[in-house]
């Protein structure tokens, strides 16, 4: 057993929603904790809406290829369409750490390579896991992040 990080995030249509029922299907009967739910600034220079992000700590077996398939058919649950780079979408589930693996392979990158210049993933992983975020990482991040509270509220 090992200890992963996965980002999820929403900007398109009922985020909370979107956000429960990906976490749902990632979870996929590990145990787990999920950080608060922040709402974020885009990242990538698209005209867009705010998103909604949160981070989840699994305990699991699986391995990074096999967190990728759970992230892949969540988006696919939620109706996520292929479009512009870092543009908007109803979920996006990215694979951050799976406890000491690595890759390289371009389809599954891990640690995630632009995890730590984000303040969209440092701020709620911070919560989780103090120990991978120190304040220096958090003071360089990219973007504004506001808390809005546990994803039960927001209802």
């Amino acid at each position: 057993m090992h200890r992963a990080y996965l980002s999820l995030g929403s900007n398109i249509g009922d985020r909370a929603e979107h956000l429960r029922e990906g976490l749902a299907l990632v979870v996929d009967g590990d145990d787990f904790r999920v950080s608060r739910v922040y709402e974020t600034e885009p990242v990538g220079g698209v005209a867009q809406d705010e998103f909604w992000n949160l981070i989840v700590e699994l305990t699991t077996e699986a391995s990074a290829r096999e967190l990728l398939g759970r992230c892949r058919r969540a988006e696919s649950a939620r109706a996520r369409t292929p479009g512009v780079r870092w543009g908007p979408r109803t979920l996006d589930v990215d694979v951050l750490l799976v406890g000491d693996e690595t890759s390289d392979d371009p389809e599954i990158l891990v640690p995630h390579p632009r995890m730590y210049e984000r303040s969209f993933v440092l701020v709620p992983l911070s919560e989780l896991a103090p120990a991978l975020v120190n304040e220096n990482l958090l003071k360089n991040a990219a973007g504004r992040v506001v808390a809005l509270g546990t994803l039960e509220s927001l209802r």
